[in-house]
C-alpha cells in the first residue's frame, strides 16, 4: 500500500510540474492582461475608421495577424489612405500597418 501511495504522490507531482510550465508567459514575456486578441483589434480598427468623418464612404478592409493589420479597398484619394493608416495606428495592440488600399 505504501509503494502505491509513494507512485500516487510522485505522479501527482509530475502532473503539477507539467502543468506549470505550460501555463508559463511566452518568449516575450507577456503577461495574460498585456496580449489584446487579433479580433479585438481588428474590431476597434473598424470602429475607428468608421468613427473617423472623412472615411466613412470608403471600402476598407481590415485583417489582423499578431497585431500587424493589413488594410485593403478603396478609398477616394491618397489623403484618404494617409487618414485610415494614421487613424489604425492609434489603436491599442496595433504593432504594424500594411497598407493595400487603392485609389478608385
Amino acid at each position: 500500500m505504501k509503494q502505491l501511495g509513494k507512485y500516487l504522490s510522485a505522479l501527482f507531482l509530475a502532473v503539477t510540474l507539467v502543468s506549470a510550465v505550460g501555463c508559463a508567459s511566452t518568449s516575450k514575456q507577456e503577461g495574460t492582461g498585456e496580449y489584446v486578441d487579433d479580433s479585438v483589434i481588428t474590431t476597434k480598427v473598424k470602429a475607428a475608421i468608421f468613427n473617423e468623418p472623412s472615411l466613412k464612404s470608403a471600402e476598407i478592409n481590415v485583417e489582423t495577424f499578431k497585431g500587424a493589420v493589413q488594410l485593403s479597398g478603396f478609398v477616394s484619394s491618397q489623403a484618404a489612405i494617409s487618414k485610415a493608416v494614421a487613424v489604425t495606428r492609434t489603436v491599442g495592440g496595433v504593432t504594424s500597418v500594411k497598407n493595400d488600399m487603392r485609389v478608385k
